[in-house]
């Protein structure tokens, strides 16, 4: 009697993230362009109605865009705000996943730290802005390190999720061919946390932007940013300006995140690529 061998197939778990209907890249593209036609549509409804409270859309477009003078000075603005969100994000990334490492390795260490992190993310910001212009002056460094103290918990956070969740058979795996601690570490629980730590990246992007921007507007010194702008139309009451300021803070924060998520997608698609082949 003939023995039939089955091929087995391979699992969804191992064939890597399902890729996009054309359909589906439509409706990724189509809904937050309706969404945003939507938003403009009720901002020039409420703008109508109330001049003093809104400024029409095309007015913003007019001297927030259109200007040569305005634009130069609000992308000048962007690139610098964009420049203190990057570093702030790329330490934040540099020592989260580090102290997550180490929190994996030494649990005494999750138990001393943690906690201590849970609660600088619930001190207001601008109560540690005095001390920090105090310590470091106003210029590019304090502005870097309050983007850091706003972008590192998630990153922590995720990375020890990913670090934590290695299946125990790979463990066991890894024990019976002698890895020890770092290999370990850099063969087996650092590729499993790829898609956790890109996870953690995307939402401190947008906190990175949110903490130059913070700590422009009230350093109020050296090179200017789109934080020393939105406190200067503010205070001059230019509301169209301070409008198209908000659009640009919001463009940058948008760029930042998709920059993230495109690194992040090629990295998880080989992680993906990898995990298929074995």
């Amino acid at each position: 009697m003939d023995t039939m061998i089955e091929t087995p197939t391979p699992s969804t778990a191992t064939a890597g993230p399902p890729r996009a209907r054309p359909g589906e890249r439509t409706l990724a593209v189509a809904a937050p362009v309706g969404f945003f036609l939507l938003l403009i549509a009720l901002w020039t409804l409420v703008a109508g109605r109330n001049k003093s409270l809104l400024p029409l859309p095309s007015e913003v477009w007019s001297d927030g865009f259109t200007n040569p003078e305005v634009r130069g000075r609000l992308w000048s603005a962007t690139v610098q705000t964009a420049k203190e969100a990057a570093v702030g994000l790329l330490i934040a990334a540099v020592l989260g996943i580090a102290v997550a490492a180490l929190m994996d390795r030494w649990r005494f260490v999750e138990r001393a730290v943690f906690p201590w992190a849970v609660a600088l993310q619930t001190i207001p910001i601008l109560a540690l802005v005095p001390l920090i212009k105090v310590r470091y002056g106003v210029g590019f460094t304090p502005r870097a390190i309050v983007c850091v103290i706003i972008a590192i918990f998630p990153i922590i956070t995720n990375t020890l999720f990913g670090l934590l969740t290695v299946d125990s058979n790979l463990h066991d795996l890894f024990t019976l061919h002698g890895a020890g601690r770092l290999k370990r570490l850099r063969k087996l629980q650092l590729p499993h946390a790829i898609p956790d730590i890109f996870v953690g990246l995307r939402v401190s992007a947008g906190l990175s932007v949110i903490g130059a921007i913070v700590g422009e507007f009230f350093f109020r010194q050296g090179t200017p940013g789109l934080g020393r702008l939105l406190d200067l139309y503010r205070a001059r009451l230019q509301s169209d300006l301070l409008m198209s300021t908000l659009v640009f803070c919001c463009l940058l924060g948008i760029a930042v995140f998709i920059a993230v998520g495109i690194v992040g997608g090629r990295l998880t698609r080989a992680w993906f690529e990898e995990g298929g082949r074995a």
